[in-house]
């Protein structure tokens, strides 16, 4: 017998009956069928080799951990040694076969960050991230949502362990006082004397369903303790189990409207589809986390995020196309804080260029309806005013709701007219009854580009979207009347809430500190949907917001004791979120610099004492730091409007003269830019297929639009229907790419 043929013998003399070669005749541990296709020959002969296929077997953990370091460390491994012998190999140094698993230790979350390669400011290497990525990994993903929700509850109660608004400081203490005062005004007065009653000791100023919510939350506490709500005597009460009840209702509050709303957008919204399912935790997370609204409602004392939460509540409808719901929570959020009413011209605009599309029949039977559901809800919230004495009873929660009769700003707030007036008295050159007009043009003004984004799809494409609003057969067989689907200027919400909300801040009547909570949630919303690398930079202009508008509310803090609290929540968030300004991109200069100002002011105020003549300088220099810092956000706001306008083709020009990371190809048919009537944005659940992603968070056969997309793919798909004189017309549609976590 040849050489060869001895070789083949002795091969043929170790294969199992599953047809795997594996020395010293052992059964393989990897069943396999036998096949002829294990053998590609078996008539031997001199010049015909047998070739055996072997499985390739799975790598094992720790040599794909030694491969990835190796890959991204840029030294230390050689590429010689990324890849050792097999480990079904037993000389194997793993031991064989034996399985080795991850260890179940915490020492893992605090990683090597030099292992783990090139990093960026944000989601790469955060302990957010890295905790949720342990969580699963060791089979404990049903428990990060609720472990989530606890920890936030709990540093929640921990901030309101601490002193509050108006401590101890007689005759009229604090928002505290005002809002225990109210619980005592609705629970034991008509509902006709709530707007009425002693206006001077905090009078409700507050829209009906904050007296509602007052109402219940003061029947609860008289059936606990009387005395906590007495009418007139209870005034200034400060025990400690009164102050308890007061702490655990903002929790409560928390935990039926805010929470939920977050953990829908966070886990259910379609901005976060295309994101991995460890992603939206860690979105989730750093929504929760969010240190202005924790210092203000846990700290301060109030309720935001009642209002807060109904707010996106209603944005998370309008993503799914469902707005009449979205009509109805954006009316709560209206009726609990007229605060709410910096959304409003966002929204108006969005629904009405909605219609537009729709065309005239469907336009404006979907208009009637939105009309009658908002008419209707304001009825039935101001309906125990109304009745029945009107309008008598209904003029004095509109005149206390806008109280034009105070000044144009109260407090160090840093807006546009209190740090100008630094160098400009606003008062001394105009009267008292021209400046809420001079701010209502002003703030107008600003946020006009808002609506013409809004609103130009809709007057260029009049009915382009009636072909959408036809009787579908669902998956099932049965007929839907209606299809919901949210218009394409859908993408541009977000960004268009923000910078309204902005402008008002900015710009509006009578504007507190406390009010840079309403642009920080759609800003926030942003930033979780972005990737830390996006050169759009809206995760990194969230994080920068998210910090100046603590330090903004850096004098109402320190006057109400809470500078542990707001050194402690900003260290917590940050680092949690993986903040490093060092590894920022487009803002690393902004940033620094911003930061080393803060960080100057803050030390020469715990070592200098302002001079006789300028008691106020601290807070005046607050106000011009953060006030610019709150210009330039509008400047980008309006920047990101432009760019996304551009791309979807709202401003009427050629794509082709687009910003290179929004943008798209030219139709087919190399005409102009047509207005979107259909874009497949988001996820696969707005167009009536609720099915999965894939494991790594990206749905085959849908593609997404973020509003903070930079880090771009382009796929082919349908821009408009295609109709019978021209054929189908494409456009490249762009999506976030995130990287594998």
């Amino acid at each position: 017998m040849s050489q060869n043929g001895s070789i083949r013998q002795r091969r043929t003399s170790t294969l199992n009956n599953d047809g795997v070669l594996f020395p010293g005749g052992r059964s393989s541990p990897i069943p396999r069928p036998t096949s002829l296709a294990s053998v590609r020959s078996t008539n031997y002969s001199e010049t015909d080799h047998s070739e055996i296929l072997s499985p390739t077997p799975r790598r094992h953990y720790l040599i794909q951990r030694q491969s990835s370091q190796w890959l991204q460390s840029g030294g230390g491994i050689s590429p010689s040694t990324s890849r050792p012998s097999s480990p079904l190999n037993p000389n194997h140094p793993t031991g064989g076969f034996r399985r080795h698993k991850p260890s179940l230790s915490f020492s893992s979350l605090a990683g090597n960050s030099k292992q783990k390669g090139a990093k960026v400011s944000g989601l790469n290497d955060s302990l957010a991230r890295r905790w949720v990525k342990w969580m699963h990994k060791n089979k404990l993903k049903g428990w990060v949502l609720p472990i989530q929700i606890l920890l936030a509850l709990w540093v929640k109660w921990a901030v309101g362990l601490g002193s509050y608004s108006g401590e101890n400081t007689p005759p009229m203490y604090g928002d505290y006082e005002a809002q225990r005062h109210w619980l005592e005004i609705t629970y034991h007065l008509p509902v006709r004397m709530w707007y009425k009653y002693d206006l001077q000791y905090w009078g409700l100023d507050y829209p009906p369903l904050t007296a509602y919510v007052s109402w219940i939350f003061g029947y609860i506490a008289n059936k606990i303790n009387p005395a906590w709500v007495a009418l007139d005597s209870s005034r200034g009460i400060e025990l400690p189990n009164s102050k308890i009840y007061m702490r655990a209702t903002v929790l409560v509050c928390d935990l039926l409207i805010y929470l939920p709303a977050l953990f829908y957008f966070a886990t259910k919204s379609s901005l976060l589809r295309h994101r991995s399912i460890r992603a939206r935790h860690v979105a989730f997370f750093t929504l929760l986390l969010q240190p202005a609204l924790i210092l203000i409602d846990s700290g301060h004392f109030q309720y935001n995020s009642v209002m807060l939460g109904l707010t996106c509540q209603a944005f998370n409808y309008f993503l799914e196309g469902q707005d009449l719901l979205g009509a109805i929570c954006f009316v709560a959020s209206l009726g609990f804080k007229q605060m709410a009413l910096y959304y409003s011209p966002a929204v108006f605009s969005y629904l009405l260029g909605k219609c537009l599309l729709l065309g005239w029949k469907e336009g404006s039977a979907h208009l009637i309806r939105i009309g009658l559901v908002t008419v209707l809800s304001f009825i039935v919230l101001f309906l125990p005013f109304l009745y029945p004495s009107f309008p008598e009873n209904l003029l004095p929660p509109i005149q206390r709701i806008f109280p034009f009769a105070r000044g144009l700003f109260e407090d160090k707030v840093a807006n546009f007219w209190c740090t100008s007036n630094v160098v400009f008295k606003w008062n001394r050159h105009f009267s008292a009854s021209l400046l809420p007009k001079l701010a209502t043009g002003l703030t107008a003004v600003a946020f006009m580009p808002t609506m013409w984004a809004l609103l130009s799809p809709g007057i260029k494409g009049f009915g382009s979207m009636a072909s959408l609003y036809h009787t579908e057969a669902s998956v099932d067989g049965t007929e839907n009347k209606k299809s919901r689907r949210p218009a394409p200027t859908v993408s541009l919400l977000a960004h268009s809430l923000f910078q309204c909300s902005l402008s008002f801040f900015l710009f509006s009547f009578q504007v507190h500190e406390k009010t840079i909570l309403v642009p920080l949630l759609p800003v926030s919303l942003l930033m979780i949907t972005s990737a830390p690398t996006v050169e759009g930079s809206d995760w990194e202009w969230g994080v920068l917001l998210n910090n100046v508008g603590c330090f903004s509310m850096w004098p109402l803090l320190r006057r109400d004791g809470l500078s542990v609290q707001y050194v402690s929540l900003l260290a917590l968030w940050n680092y949690a979120i993986g903040h490093n300004p060092f590894r920022q991109k487009s803002l690393q200069a902004l940033t620094l610099a911003v930061y080393s100002a803060i960080f100057v002011l803050h030390i020469s105020e715990l070592v200098i004492s302002p001079p006789a003549r300028y008691p106020d300088i601290f807070p005046v220099l607050n106000t011009l730091i953060s006030g610019g810092v709150f210009g330039l956000a509008w400047l980008w706001s309006l920047k990101r409007l432009v760019e996304l306008s551009w791309a979807m083709g709202s401003l009427g020009t050629q794509r082709s003269s687009a910003p290179s990371s929004l943008r798209m190809n030219s139709l087919s048919n190399g005409t102009r830019t047509k207005p979107l009537a259909v874009q497949e944005v988001f996820s696969s659940s707005i167009y009536g297929d609720n099915s999965a992603t894939g494991g790594n968070g990206h749905n085959s056969q849908r593609h997404s639009v973020s509003p903070a997309s930079s880090m771009v793919r382009r796929r082919n798909t349908s821009v408009l229907p295609p109709t019978r004189e021209e054929g189908p017309s494409t456009a490249s549609v762009v999506d976030l790419n995130e990287p594998s976590m």
